[in-house]
């Protein structure tokens, strides 16, 4: 079943980066770095509800690999395109819509996606993140908008051990964030996205030191990668707005999606905070 879908999903997703919009629609940004959107950014900046660019939503419809979503993107057409972020639920989960705004309105397009059933293990769901890719990037009304060679995952439970495979399945994605992520394999040495995986101290349907960190610990030294692990932080934190998560995230992939090294002082040296029970990641990054 795994080599089946690495050979399908990532025949697709090749071809969907080879056709995406890419370098030569990457749009002003500032010199050095084409991708760069936004103002500088400062901690009340990621840290608050919304960021610098008004967005817009839509549904979608299931199908096409997924069981459908919530599209949210910037309405500001004149910086180019944006990277894309496809996020998705745990077991028995639904739609995670509160990532979709908060991420959007930093410059980015989202779309948060319900899984084709709600108890489709992580092969499944990371199949139907890459789907989701696809569609964002070749059938979504706002496809000319998306840098294709841009991309990033994001899942919470069974949908960050998803996040994890498909980084594994396909390592041209810019950004994985696995949120308390719970996968029955243990080694993820063949990922070279850069990787943040947030666990949850008392997360007791997939301890860290069952799932979050042994993964974190199987991707090699020379990725980037880093762990946050929430204090006293319980298995469902993230299915609710959540400051910490929220500003780590956007810090990731505005790191590695946008290649915006502004960000790297909210991830380097490894943040220390009252709501972090422990950190750790490799810095500088490369």
């Amino acid at each position: 079943m795994r080599k089946w879908r690495k050979l399908g999903t990532a025949v697709g997703i090749a071809a969907m980066i080879a056709t995406g919009t890419g370098l030569a629609n990457a749009g002003p940004g500032v010199e050095g770095n084409p991708y760069q959107r936004g103002p500088a950014p400062t901690t009340a900046s990621i840290e608050a509800p919304t960021g610098a660019f008004a967005v817009t939503s839509a549904s979608v419809p299931g199908g096409n690999g997924f069981g459908g979503g919530t599209l949210t993107y910037p309405t500001d057409t004149s910086q180019g395109t944006f990277g894309a972020v496809v996020v998705t639920p745990g077991f028995l989960s639904p739609e995670m819509k509160w990532y979709g705004p908060r991420l959007a309105s930093q410059g980015f397009v989202v779309l948060t996606i319900a899984a084709n059933t709600a108890v489709d293990q992580p092969g499944a769901r990371a199949a139907q993140m890459l789907a989701a890719l696809k569609y964002l990037t070749e059938q979504s009304a706002v496809k000319d908008r998306i840098d294709g060679s841009r991309l990033a995952v994001m899942g919470h439970s069974m949908g960050g051990g998803g996040s994890l495979e498909a980084a594994e399945t396909y390592p041209a994605l810019k950004a994985a964030i696995p949120l308390e992520p719970w996968n029955m394999g243990k080694n993820f040495s063949a990922v070279r996205t850069p990787t943040l995986i947030v666990g949850g101290q008392n997360d007791w349907i997939a301890p860290v030191g069952q799932h979050a960190v042994p993964f974190y610990n199987s991707i090699p030294a020379g990725v980037n990668k880093a762990y946050i692990e929430l204090a006293g932080g319980s298995h469902f934190v993230p299915m609710s707005p959540n400051v910490t998560i929220a500003k780590y995230s956007i810090a990731w992939l505005k790191r590695f999606v946008d290649n915006d090294t502004r960000y790297d002082q909210f991830l380097c040296p490894v943040p220390q905070a009252a709501t972090i029970s422990v950190s750790k990641g490799t810095c500088p990054h490369t």
